[in-house]
């Protein structure tokens, strides 16, 4: 979890960017500040590792706020003026946001912050290829592989089913299927595709995983035997 603070002197563009944070997983809201020195407390007990910073603010704007701090967190700029950007990557700032700022680029930037942030604490947590995103609605959410039961098509959408929940996205299945680690999911009807090591038994037509049931449609059913029990299966014959 990234800790971040958002000082910026308009109420409106610090409820828009409070918001935003509070949308995304991966970020902690530990502060929100009208002006730079609010921050200070905040660096001196850790409860900053990525400042969203404005640049134009009274008593100090973010440039001269940025040049007095001898250890800066991560640093993404969020402003209304372009002439900064220069100066503001000559201080190593992360990402410079324009705004109005979108969500699909403040996204962006923050992913960038979290892939920094993980090189500099050496976290050994699940890789970047462990996981992907989707959109669901207004939300971006994040899908560990491992965590996905089954997937089921309809139409323009798939519906994800998994340890956590289920999650609707506008993709189409096949176009998901070769977005999956090869050899760990199996499509057993035109509308399924399943998590072979979630498969708990098969039965006539359908797969069991969990409580849920999945048919297993005839063109598929020779290679679905194959896969998921020929292999590892005991026979007393």
């Amino acid at each position: 979890m990234i800790n971040c603070v958002i000082i910026d002197d308009e109420p409106l563009a610090r409820e828009g960017l409070a918001s935003y944070v509070r949308t995304v997983d991966f970020l902690n809201l530990s502060g929100v500040c009208e002006n730079p020195l609010e921050l200070l407390p905040l660096i001196d007990r850790g409860a900053a590792d990525l400042i969203f910073l404005d640049i134009q603010m009274p008593k100090m704007n973010g440039i001269e706020f940025l040049k007095i701090l001898q250890k800066p967190p991560m640093v993404i700029v969020t402003t209304a003026y372009p002439s900064f950007a220069l100066e503001g990557f000559q201080l190593n700032v992360l990402d410079y946001l324009l705004k109005p700022i979108t969500f699909e680029r403040f996204f962006k930037a923050a992913a960038k912050a979290k892939d920094y942030h993980k090189l500099l604490t050496g976290n050994p947590a699940k890789q970047a290829e462990d996981y992907f995103f989707i959109k669901c609605a207004s939300k971006y959410e994040k899908i560990f592989f491992d965590d996905i039961l089954y997937i089921e098509g309809m139409q323009n959408y798939v519906m994800i089913y998994s340890t956590k929940g289920k999650y609707m996205t506008m993709l189409s299945l096949k176009s998901l299927e070769e977005k999956l680690p090869e050899g760990n999911f199996i499509r057993a009807h035109k509308s399924f595709l399943a998590a072979i090591v979630k498969i708990d038994g098969i039965e006539g037509g359908e797969l069991f995983i969990g409580n849920s049931r999945i048919p297993i449609s005839r063109s598929y059913r020779e290679k679905v035997i194959e896969r998921v029990v020929s292999k590892r299966l005991w026979d007393n014959r």
